[in-house]
Formats: structure tokens, sequence, C-alpha cells
């Protein structure tokens, strides 16, 4: 994957979780994940099309969840992801991915999102069939992450 692609991933991720959560995000340690790799118990799955094919997967524990699904609420304390909360974090990877979207129709790459997809289990693996995945660790502080899997077809 181009590394100028990685980008505005990180810079929309950065600006959005600011701006409707209030969450600083510090970047961890880009790597590359072998397929398949365990994911943490929430999953929110995002196709691309267009330039670049593949999928944006942001995972998170609940905690994480609850913290961010917090933040968007005004600060409301959440103990439990309802549909609400799912219905938020959702939307809020669906804005990452729009601004994502659009930093790079500015920069001539067309990519279209599909709608997200909420997932939570125990033990989840991820399997991104003939795609490369760059890890982009998004880090809300001590012990709390967010995951950014980007798996795209060469």
């Amino acid at each position: 994957m181009n590394v100028e692609y990685i980008n505005p991933f990180i810079e929309a991720s950065r600006a959005v979780l600011k701006q409707i959560a209030g969450i600083d995000v510090k970047l961890g340690s880009i790597s590359l994940k072998n397929s398949p790799y365990a994911s943490d118990n929430i999953v929110i799955l995002v196709g691309l099309t267009g330039k670049i094919r593949g999928q944006a997967i942001f995972s998170m524990n609940k905690n994480v969840a609850l913290t961010v699904a917090s933040g968007m609420m005004g600060g409301l304390n959440l103990t439990e992801l309802d549909e609400m909360s799912k219905s938020a974090l959702s939307e809020l990877t669906n804005m990452i991915l729009g601004n994502t979207a659009t930093l790079l129709y500015n920069r001539g790459v067309g990519v279209e999102i599909t709608p997200p997809s909420f997932l939570m289990g125990e033990n989840m693996q991820i399997s991104p069939s003939k795609m490369k995945t760059i890890c982009i660790p998004l880090l809300l502080g001590e012990d709390k992450k967010i995951e950014l899997d980007i798996s795209v077809v060469d």
C-alpha cells in the first residue's frame, strides 16, 4: 500500500476523535499484520472501494468503546454498550472514514466507503483474504487504544 494513503486515515482519526469525543489521540508504532490475526472483542468494519480496495477495521476492547461512546455523549458515564452507544461508535467510524475519503479525494485518490458493520464477540480472528494489513495503533491514554487495521488488495 502506498504510504501516502496512510496519513489521511491518521489525520481523520485524530481530528474526528478530538472533535466528536473530546479525546486526544497519539500514534503508536505502525506495523504490518499477518493473516489471520486476533482482534479485540469489538470490531467495526467498513469496506473501501475505488482506487483503494479493501477494508478498514477499528478494533477495541469494551472499556475503550465505553470511553469513546461516553465522550461522544457529553461525558455521560456509560457502563454497558446499548444500542445507542453501538450506533454512536458506528457513526464515529463513518465520520472518520468519510473524512479520510475526502482527504484522499483532495489528493487525487477516489475512494468510497460502505456502511459500517458493528461486531462484538470473544476470541475474534480477522482473516483478510489476499490483502496486506497495516496496523495503526491510536493511543487514547494509559492502556487504552483503538487499532485501525487497513487491509488492501495489491
